[in-house]
Parts: C-alpha cells; sequence; structure tokens
C-alpha cells in the first residue's frame, strides 16, 4: 500500500487501493486508519485521498544507517562497475543533497577520485532523481535549481514532469545536466514498505552509455534496475 501511495503524488482513494491490492474497501480504510495515526498517511481536504506524509517522507533520510546501505550495497555496486565498465555510485538524500555512500571506480586504469561522502545537486544527476521522484510531499526537492551545464533543468515544473516520468518506468537518467560529455542512469533502492532509502547508479561518457541515437542503453537500465532490486532484497531480508 505505501509503495502504491508513494507512486501517486496526487494521492489514492479507498476504492483504488482495493482495487490494487485485491482488499476489501473495510480492510483497506483499516489499515490506511493504522497508518493515519502513526502518521504515515494524511488525507487530502476532501477527505477522499490518501497520500503520503511529510514525515514518512523524510524516513528514508534517517531509518537506515548510511553504513548498512553501504554494506548492502558494496557487493553488487561492484558487479555493475565490472559488468557495465563504468563508475558505480551509491547515494542516499540528506538535507536536500545526494551523498555518495559507495563509489566503484571503472575498471580501468585511469586517474580517479574517490567520491564517498561527497554530494551531488539532486535535481542533476540521475541519481538524485531517482530518489526525489518518490518524495511525494516535494519537501527535499532544491528550492532553487541551479544551473551546471546548459542542460541542467532549471523550471520547477519540467522538474515535476521528469520525475513524473521517472516514476513511472522506476530508473532515472541524466544527459549531460551536471557535467558535460557525461550521461548517467540511477534506479532507486527500496527498504522495507517499499521506501525508497538511497540509489544506485553508473556514469559515463555519452558515447558508452547511449546509442547512436543517444538514447540510454536498454542493457545498461536492465543492469542498473536489477542492480537496485538486489540491494533492496537484502536491505529488506535482513530487516
Amino acid at each position: 500500500m505505501l509503495r502504491l501511495l508513494a507512486a501517486a503524488p496526487d494521492g489514492l482513494g479507498v476504492a483504488d487501493l482495493g482495487n490494487a491490492l485485491g482488499l476489501a474497501k473495510t480492510t483497506v480504510h483499516g489499515i490506511l486508519r493504522t497508518l493515519h495515526q502513526v502518521g504515515f498517511v494524511e488525507q487530502d481536504h476532501s477527505g477522499a485521498h490518501y497520500h503520503l506524509s511529510d514525515a514518512f517522507g523524510r524516513l528514508g533520510e534517517s531509518y537506515l544507517d548510511p553504513n548498512e546501505l553501504r554494506s548492502r550495497a558494496i557487493n553488487w555496486a561492484d558487479s555493475l562497475a565490472s559488468r557495465s565498465g563504468e563508475v558505480v555510485r551509491v547515494g542516499r538524500l540528506v538535507e536536500g543533497k545526494v551523498v555518495v555512500v559507495h563509489h566503484v571506480f571503472r575498471p580501468d586504469d585511469s586517474d580517479q577520485d574517490l567520491d564517498v561522502g561527497t554530494t551531488l545537486p539532486p535535481h542533476a544527476c540521475a541519481l538524485g532523481k531517482a530518489v526525489l521522484a518518490f518524495d511525494t510531499s516535494g519537501a527535499a526537492r532544491p528550492r532553487k535549481l541551479e544551473a551546471f551545464t546548459t542542460r541542467t533543468i532549471v523550471d520547477p515544473t519540467r522538474l515535476a514532469e521528469e520525475l513524473a516520468s521517472v516514476r513511472a518506468r522506476e530508473w532515472a537518467a541524466e544527459f549531460e545536466e551536471h557535467t558535460v560529455e557525461l550521461a548517467g542512469i540511477a534506479a532507486p533502492i527500496r527498504g522495507l514498505g517499499g521506501l525508497v532509502v538511497g540509489a544506485v547508479g553508473l556514469t559515463g561518457r555519452i558515447e558508452r552509455i547511449c546509442d547512436s541515437r543517444l538514447r540510454h542503453r536498454p542493457d545498461l537500465v536492465s543492469m542498473v534496475r536489477a542492480t537496485a532490486e538486489a540491494i533492496g532484497r537484502d536491505l529488506r531480508e535482513d530487516n
């Protein structure tokens, strides 16, 4: 139920949730009442729709220790870097910034700097958009959308449309939005209850991440999504 509500920023009604979950309206209403009592969901002004509360949206920043996220992600992220040949990062949203908690170098002999602990602007990178898309309260969205390149999304309406697309397809993309000549792909990592607690993604030169028509390569998208699901599965099984 929480996962359905996370994917519906405008909220869902009891009938919508019942149909999606195959549950009776009375059962759905009882679950919603409990979630409302603990502060996880709120009703809109009409009382007809429910949506996740701001407090629930902030749980992703606080309930999971970053060291636990990193420890669960290490093997999967290393494998993704090996198979894709690209830089892989795992990040989480903290106070409106993406903090890199794990970084795997591109598997070649080039000089590279370790990014663990650095921050990234969430609106300008795939890692950030993969998390922001599921912050239905909008509380974590940057108030000022700073431009880093000519392709950075700086219009709030356009960013909202981009995040809606991310929610629909369950992965995020970037194309020269933070750094010229680089592209990226990321997917959300879901912990208990479907709560998005971070994201895993890869970045590299456009000619390696995109095809000849400048579309993000489907094989890399599949790799990233499978990695995110594997990390999330480990988190859920161990909690």
